[in-house]
């Protein structure tokens, strides 16, 4: 037996875990994937300071020091159970039952899936898909692709991408359909795009986004977008171009696509055929949140967060005891914010263990401090509500303890 199960070895498992560790808790890590990092071994972009944020540098370190500290990481482990009996947590798993007081579920996010036709062919995958192939693999996802879909992620991995030398011909929407949603509405893509408007390759892009922002001038402005895109470090992003087959005959040979409108409708007898060898939907993410449905915590819908999240307090703690969150299950956002999170809900195990003290809660403040500091300046979020989403949670949280008491003084 060990005190803390974390589940899940990416940035907000491995900060957890070393925060734990920190204070003299023995910790286990369980991971499906071969090696611990997550979704940071697939990340390599320059943030705009101009340092390069290297993500498989960033997962050795924590290893490192997570390893230094004695903690325990196994990967190549799927878990597929887990439920609380007396004290303990039990863990069941691919390699046998694990039991612990505390369990920390990090197990990040998903990507939405985009179907149409064709999109079972060979040479087609999720855009993170290319990047774990490109970054981690180190495998050519093809010579000429084409990504379904627009949006913050698909222009992080299009970049790394292109680092790589890997040719992305153009970037076009998804055809609109009940499962597509907004990422085939040109108005709100373009909309939630002009969140990252600072970010812009270039000072005319910047200053033209900052205009756009206003309703009117946007719906103006897509009116008038160029047919052939607007080039995104190279590659045009067609904004009123919908892809509504992927076709091919025993891989992917290229996509039908045809023109539509701000609302994302068909314009007739515009459809058109491009060449590529690859492509990659661009679905977006969702908290990968399975497990804590499975161990019965309580769930909410907060759409800012990225879809049903887990209710959790700001030291990640569930209603559940002795069950904790971090990272993308509790909303989407960068590593750099899951790593400060990790370390929250770490400490947040350390002071309900006893094991640090007084002193100990202060530290925790100041890691969830930390937390809000670091959200207020990240330069990209992936969704640009996280703040008030954020709030939406606390409310949920404070409510429900509120209700505990005034249920705890009607049984007294």
């Amino acid at each position: 037996m060990t005190d803390v199960i974390v589940i899940g070895a990416g940035p907000a498992g491995l900060a957890g875990a070393i925060s734990s560790a920190e204070y003299g808790l023995s910790v286990t890590v369980l991971d499906e994937f071969i090696k611990p990092g997550g979704r940071l071994l697939g990340q390599l972009h320059q943030e705009p300071s101009g340092q390069w944020w290297n993500g498989i540098e960033e997962s050795k370190r924590l290893q490192e020091e997570a390893e230094g500290l004695g903690v325990d990481i196994r990967c190549g482990v799927s878990v597929y159970n887990l439920y609380k009996e007396g004290a303990l947590w039990n863990v069941y798993t691919n390699e046998g039952s694990f039991q612990a007081p505390f369990v920390l579920l990090a197990t990040g996010a998903a990507e939405y899936p985009i179907p149409l036709p064709g999109w079972t062919l060979p040479g087609v995958m999720s855009i993170g898909a290319a990047q774990v192939m490109t970054n981690v693999h180190r495998v050519e996802v093809g010579k000429k692709g084409i990504i379904i879909g627009a949006n913050i992620l698909a222009f992080a991995i299009l970049n790394e991408l292109q680092l790589a030398g890997i040719h992305v011909d153009r970037i076009v929407l998804p055809e609109k359909t009940p499962l597509s949603n907004d990422a085939a509405v040109p108005e709100k893509v373009l909309k939630s795009l002009l969140n990252a408007a600072h970010l812009a390759p270039s000072p005319l892009l910047r200053a033209g986004s900052r205009l756009m922002k206003n309703d009117w001038i946007r719906k103006a402005g897509l009116r008038f977008f160029p047919k052939d895109g607007i080039k995104v470090n190279g590659t045009p992003l067609q904004l009123k171009k919908a892809a509504v087959e992927i076709v091919g005959k025993e891989q992917v040979e290229g996509v039908r696509a045809v023109d539509i409108d701000s609302s994302g409708n068909r314009i007739s007898d515009s459809e058109i055929e491009h060449e590529a060898d690859f492509v990659c939907i661009a679905g977006g993410l969702y908290p990968l949140a399975e497990l804590a449905a499975v161990a019965g915590c309580p769930f909410k819908y907060v759409p800012a967060l990225g879809g049903h999240v887990p209710i959790h307090s700001e030291e990640m703690e569930t209603p559940l005891q002795g069950l904790f969150v971090a990272g993308n299950i509790t909303g989407i956002e960068s590593g750099k914010i899951a790593m400060a999170q990790g370390a929250v809900a770490g400490l947040s195990i350390a002071v309900q263990a006893k094991s640090g003290g007084q002193s100990l809660d202060e530290i925790l403040k100041e890691a969830i401090h930390r937390v809000q500091a670091l959200r207020r300046e990240t330069a990209i979020q992936f969704n640009p509500d996280i703040e008030k989403g954020r709030e939406q949670m606390k409310d949920y949280w404070e409510s429900m303890e509120q209700d505990h008491k005034v249920n705890a003084k009607r049984i007294g």
